[in-house]
């Protein structure tokens, strides 16, 4: 019989002005079995824990992993087994949310791997965790909140994100499975000064260059460039088949390098060692 998994798992990355730590609570289904898991991924090192279940809403967000709560007004935590303490709460500011689903109308197309999902670009953040003994204040802070769904992740891909001048920005490049035939999915949003200027394949998005390290798209006169300095990767579970038996490697927070500009006007170009950075396109 055909094993048919299924996954679905958040994303909420929390910075501060010197720490990221981002958080993936997740369920999975495969060979017939129901489990969840929390990820933990920090500019040091990443964490899994293993747990029975998960209960979601999606409108509003709000997710529950044991005594731990992630949803759309904030974080709390409540855990302690393993060698490993989190405890503390943070409180969100009005999130940033896409104009319309970043799948555009993939999003009514069946038998997709993997659907990808935004709920804030950018938001700020209150409050104070405890990792362990290691402390995170977020006066000042700022998240990001994104999501996924499917049976496994693409084979090849790449993700980034990051914010800039109160700004931000994500991209996406995947090798996409469908009805027999493979296509390259491009998905990215640059939000700046509360302007969105969405990149996607369904707009007429496709990729300039490709390369280690670096990716050009291209949109009709938009050029984006996302470029890996310097990586500070830790390994994560990701799901093939809904079983979280692959790994994948993601830099919460490294160097990398950004241009975005229409025709000859440049909209934005800068380094940050602030980036999110996934590149598992070899």
């Amino acid at each position: 019989m055909v094993n048919i998994g299924f996954f679905k798992g958040w994303y909420f990355k929390c910075s501060t002005k010197d720490k990221t730590i981002a958080f993936i609570p997740a369920y999975h289904y495969s060979n017939n079995k129901k489990s969840a898991s929390l990820q933990i991924i920090t500019d040091d090192k990443a964490s899994n824990i293993p747990f029975d279940k998960l209960e979601y809403t999606e409108k509003p967000l709000y997710v529950k992993i044991g005594n731990c709560v992630f949803f759309h007004k904030g974080i709390i935590l409540d855990f302690k087994d393993n060698g490993l303490t989190l405890e503390g709460k943070l409180c969100f500011e009005e999130l940033t949310p896409i104009r319309y689903d970043i799948m555009g109308p993939f999003k009514y197309v069946p038998f997709m791997q993997c659907r990808h999902s935004v709920y804030s670009m950018c938001h700020k953040i209150g409050g104070e965790i405890k990792v362990n003994d290691q402390l995170y204040n977020f006066e000042n802070g700022i998240g990001y909140i994104e999501g996924d769904r499917g049976r496994s992740f693409p084979k090849k891909y790449i993700w980034t994100q990051c914010w800039f001048d109160n700004n931000s920005l994500m991209l996406s490049v995947a090798d996409i499975p469908f009805l027999g035939f493979r296509f390259t999915g491009i998905i990215g949003v640059v939000l700046i000064d509360g302007m969105e200027y969405r990149i996607a394949t369904y707009l007429g998005a496709r990729i300039k260059q490709v390369d280690k390290n670096i990716v050009t798209v291209k949109q009709g006169n938009f050029e984006l460039t996302a470029k890996l300095i310097k990586k500070n990767a830790h390994p994560l579970a990701a799901p093939t088949n809904g079983d979280m038996c692959r790994t994948i490697h993601e830099s919460a927070s490294c160097e990398a390098y950004y241009r975005f500009s229409h025709k000859d006007r440049v909209l934005c170009e800068f380094t940050t060692d602030k980036a999110s950075f996934e590149f598992e396109y070899n």
